[in-house]
């Protein structure tokens, strides 16, 4: 006879996964950056020859990862940084599209940003 879960269970498991899913997407520092590397790398910061991206090392995440993000009437954006929202310096700000046309942050851990991409249209 099969056993199955409580309906319960089945709930806290859908929002510990719903959680996780919301965390990668509110710009938390090391959230998504692994699926993203390759092309984090490339990113350059506007106006120099640096990276965006600190890379892996050790086993220590990089500083570029996915995010939500919103453009004001007066061409502002707002990004969510380590989950609350931030303005994004304009000189940071990357006039190109992510390949995935999501939003993408790259911020060390004090909350520095270094590179942003918005998404398309918002994200």
């Amino acid at each position: 006879m099969p056993r199955h879960l409580p309906v319960s269970a089945i709930l806290v498991l859908a929002a510990s996964f719903a959680g996780l899913s919301a965390m990668a997407q509110d710009g938390h520092h090391g959230q998504g950056h692994v699926e993203n590397h390759d092309w984090y790398q490339k990113l350059k910061r506007p106006g120099s020859n640096a990276s965006c991206c600190s890379g892996t090392i050790n086993g220590v995440e990089g500083d570029c990862r996915p995010t939500r993000a919103y453009q004001k009437d007066d061409g502002t954006w707002f990004a969510l940084l380590d989950g609350r929202w931030v303005m994004v310096p304009p000189k940071v700000v990357l006039h190109e599209l992510a390949p995935d046309g999501r939003s993408h942050i790259c911020a060390n851990k004090t909350g520095s940003i270094f590179c942003f991409l918005g998404g398309s249209p918002k994200s």
